[in-house]
């Protein structure tokens, strides 16, 4: 499934006001600081249906979920970090030791039901610093180790190999960026790239104009930046095939007719499925809101539109090399043939504004998570691609 990593959006708004960006280092990083030893998270006397002893959640307000099968997932709320084994039904706190904020404030990404990352900025010396905590446990335990910088887009290709692009600053339309890599399981990261106008050597192949919201990695040597340029008809793509040290601008063929739209790719729009299979989805905005999708097959040297336009824009997810949904605010497209064609399907419960988010493991079995004008969360599930709704977490 899909890889998250929550608000690099909120980073981007702390520093909006404030055009000067501070400068990082352009030569790599020596080690940083070993991490602390793994805390082992206190049991209570009730153990899971697995095993795991940790104290369950009462009706978590969910704000971001992630589920690699039916019955396994991860999710966070604004508080803690949660986990559950039986879909979502019950839920467990595995939060690690000392954080006591979540959700808007930090940085996840869910690698598996066993590998997990927890990225804490540090706003008293942002964006240079951050600790980050990570499990290959499940949550059961956790080591902590300090970062050299604090907010971004963090993405794990396994167990040990991950990227970071990381937030230095918002302003004008503009937006510094920095490029680390780990080959730890993140204990420690060099710096590959930045654009930073401050830094020496700083470099401009990546261009400071536009907003970046999404690194999508193929493997350490080869990655996409996406996100968006405040101009009509350009898309904000980039790839870099020497570890992020130099980046190519990617050309779309577009469709006609939207040559006055502004063209978005948003935050998990990007996806790679498979080594080779991929998705591309680019929200079109201008007299209307249309959904674009590209796919590829040849690990995204080539990318190829595919021939329906979605009216209106939403939330994607992307399941397999065939298989995908989108949500447009009304109803759930899904597609088994690589979005060649797509299903419409409208769901018994109006979501409407109060739509949150998703997670579908295959193009039958999903979660969603509302927000109503109260500020109330809730979850729900379905098991025929959208078209019934049960609550799970009222």
């Amino acid at each position: 499934m899909k890889l998250r990593c929550v608000c690099f959006s909120l980073a981007l708004l702390l520093t909006a006001c404030n055009l000067s960006i501070t400068s990082l280092p352009t030569s790599l990083p020596g080690p940083i600081a070993p991490p602390t030893e793994a805390v082992q998270i206190l049991p209570t006397e009730t153990p899971t249906p697995v095993g795991i002893k940790a104290p369950q959640v009462q009706s978590p307000a969910l704000v971001d979920i992630q589920f690699f099968d039916e019955l396994n997932g991860w999710g966070v709320t604004e508080t803690q970090i949660v986990r559950t084994m039986d879909g979502g039904v019950t839920w467990y706190n595995i939060t690690p030791p000392d954080l006591t904020e979540t959700g808007s404030t930090v940085q996840t990404f869910f690698l598996d039901k066993d590998h997990a990352w927890v990225q804490k900025p540090d706003f008293n010396n942002y964006p240079n610093n951050g600790l980050m905590y990570r499990t290959i446990d499940g949550g059961l335990t956790w080591k902590i180790s300090s970062t050299p910088f604090s907010g971004g887009d963090l993405s794990f290709l396994d167990a040990t190999s991950g990227w970071m692009l990381a937030d230095l600053g918002v302003g004008a339309g503009s937006n510094a960026v920095a490029v680390f890599q780990t080959i730890d399981g993140g204990a420690t990261w060099n710096q590959t790239y930045t654009n930073d106008p401050n830094a020496p050597g700083a470099g401009s192949s990546l261009p400071l104009g536009g907003i970046k919201s999404n690194l999508v990695p193929l493997n350490m040597q080869t990655a996409w930046v996406s996100g968006v340029i405040y101009a009509p008809y350009t898309v904000y793509l980039y790839r870099t095939d020497d570890t992020g040290q130099t980046w190519k601008q990617v050309n779309l063929e577009l469709p006609a007719g939207v040559e006055s739209f502004e063209l978005d790719i948003d935050k998990d729009q990007m996806q790679l499925v498979t080594a080779t299979d991929g998705y591309l989805v680019i929200r079109m905005a201008g007299d209307s809101t249309q959904t674009v999708v590209y796919t590829t097959n040849d690990a995204g040297k080539t990318w190829t539109r595919t021939p329906t336009v979605i009216p209106d824009a939403g939330a994607s997810d992307f399941i397999s090399p065939q298989e995908a949904v989108i949500y447009n605010g009304e109803q759930f497209y899904v597609t088994r043939d690589a979005a060649q064609t797509w299903t419409t399907v409208t769901p018994d419960i109006v979501f409407g504004d109060s739509f949150a988010g998703m997670d579908f493991v295959n193009p039958d079995t999903g979660w969603l998570i509302t927000l109503d004008p109260n500020n109330h969360r809730s979850l729900y599930k379905t098991t025929n691609g959208g078209a019934k709704w049960s609550p799970v977490i009222p």
